[in-house]
């Protein structure tokens, strides 16, 4: 297993504008080979700003980096620089293999 994130700091001036971005999405994550699962994820506010993530789940680090070579990546991010005021920054990229991973039961 493999985890993306990005990190996103956003003014809470401009924080519903962000969720209702993300919220608003087409999403072709699910067309992809090796895709399991994403969560936006809204974090703590401190000084004024927001912490978000974006937390994608790829049945390998395979997987996702053939996402960011599909054409679905690319339509994705072709606005991005259109949102670049909502959030301070470039987004912080984090990826993650798994080593343990444990499960509910039943």
């Amino acid at each position: 297993m493999f985890i993306a994130m990005n990190r996103f700091t956003v003014p809470v001036e401009n924080a519903e504008a962000f969720e209702a971005l993300w919220l608003s999405r087409d999403s072709k994550l699910n067309e992809l080979p090796g895709f399991v699962e994403f969560h936006m994820l809204k974090g703590p506010e401190e000084d004024g700003r927001r912490l978000y993530a974006s937390h994608t789940v790829w049945e390998s680090e395979e997987h996702f980096r053939g996402w960011t070579r599909s054409q679905q990546f690319r339509d994705a991010h072709a606005r991005a620089g259109d949102t670049k005021k909502l959030h301070e920054g470039t987004p912080r990229f984090e990826g993650f293999t798994a080593i343990q991973a444990i499960g509910r039961a039943g």
